[in-house]
């Protein structure tokens, strides 16, 4: 699951830093990148991976597919080819009622 969103927003992130809010190894995030075409981090002076926040929402529903939804790569790929944005729709709503529920069981908790 994604590290809480009350980050500080940037306009570029570095793997690690990428690595550490999806909480994955930063050669699982490599790996996406050669497998999805919807991921294409633009590389510093160095040389260095900088990802943006589009990069982000891609890597968000790559991530909800694969990790959260148990689809294989290929599955997500098609899943993703076929329509991003009812993907990325879901993928909100998801979101939404987790922390709903959440909230919900702490509210349950203080009674």
């Amino acid at each position: 699951m994604l590290k809480s969103r009350n980050r500080i927003e940037k306009l570029y992130y570095s793997i690690g830093e990428v690595a550490e809010l999806f909480e994955v190894n930063p050669s699982l995030i490599r790996y996406w990148e050669k497998e999805f075409d919807i991921l294409k981090p633009g590389k510093n002076r160095k040389g260095n991976r900088i990802y943006t926040k589009e990069d982000l929402n891609s890597l968000r529903i790559i991530y909800h597919l694969v990790k959260e939804r148990g689809y294989t790569l290929q599955g997500a790929r098609e899943k993703i080819r076929q329509n991003r944005d009812d993907v990325a729709r879901n993928m909100e709503i998801t979101d939404t009622l987790n922390r709903l529920k959440a909230f919900l069981q702490e509210l349950k908790k203080d009674l």
